[in-house]
């Protein structure tokens, strides 16, 4: 896809993934629209990048804040790209305690919301929009990128309801692309490994991650994930494919060693 005169939303776009993915399409001639909650940071990313750059605030729940994200990039070029980079880590317990508790479902509940229903969400409004544009000559109108996770595969302990969320994109992602081929719309998703943002700033959780990590020996920086996105949205073939971006970690069965459980 020729990403100049074209027009994103970039859900999640004021967090780290997201705001290192709405500056590299806005450089490349995107204009973009910051879908993000969080208006003070959202309007920071517009003020450092300019008119071709606009904020709503809002997340990929709300279908009113979607349309408005949606009309306000078609005031910047012909809309066809979709990013959903919404996510964190929601801190949950193991499944049953050594003292017998459970795991509260609303954990699991808060995990499928926010990194489930969002992005699918995002994905049939931004298609809906999509299926009006003047298909190019492989007939495409429009792509999506999605963000998964290696925690799809290869998930820690205490980590139960985050897999599922994350599981859930990577099942959903092929017949998302084949539902959608039909109007010529890719779908691809991106699965991180530990990245650094700012939501993972703390040193010691830092050196524990990247003990996983086979080559380069660090965490990965958020400007390779949008490269990743960007070269996702501009090549035509790639389609229905989940992309792991993670130096080849692989995730160990506990972030740190476990005390003994007491019996």
């Amino acid at each position: 896809m020729e990403l100049v005169g074209k027009a994103a939303v970039v859900a999640g776009g004021a967090g780290g993934l997201g705001g290192a993915t709405v500056r590299r399409l806005a450089t490349q001639g995107v204009g973009v629209v910051v879908l993000d909650p969080d208006a003070h940071r959202a309007a920071a990313l517009v003020a450092e990048l300019g008119p071709t750059v606009k904020a709503v605030t809002g997340d990929s729940n709300d279908d009113e804040a979607v349309a408005a994200a949606i009309s306000a990039a078609q005031t910047l070029g012909v809309f066809s790209i979709a990013v959903s980079a919404t996510g964190v880590v929601i801190p949950s317990p193991r499944l049953v305690g050594d003292d017998g508790s459970v795991m509260p479902t609303d954990v699991l509940r808060a995990n499928l919301d926010l990194h489930v229903c969002g992005p699918f969400n995002l994905t049939r409004l931004a298609a809906s929009a999509f299926s009006a544009n003047v298909p190019d000559e492989d007939g495409q109108r429009g792509v999506v990128v999605q963000t998964a996770s290696i925690s799809a595969f290869d998930a820690q302990a205490t980590m139960v309801p985050y897999a599922a969320a994350k599981g859930a994109i990577v099942a959903m992602l092929l017949p998302m692309a084949r539902d959608l081929a039909a109007i010529g719309i890719r779908v691809c998703a991106i699965a991180p490994g530990a990245f650094a943002t700012p939501r993972l700033s703390n040193p010691v959780v830092q050196e524990l991650l990247v003990r996983d990590v086979l080559f380069p020996k660090r965490l990965g920086r958020p400007e390779e994930y949008a490269q990743l996105a960007e070269a996702i949205i501009r090549n035509p073939y790639l389609n229905g494919e989940v992309i792991r971006l993670d130096g080849a970690a692989r995730l160990s069965a506990e972030m740190a060693p476990s005390p003994p459980r007491q019996h």
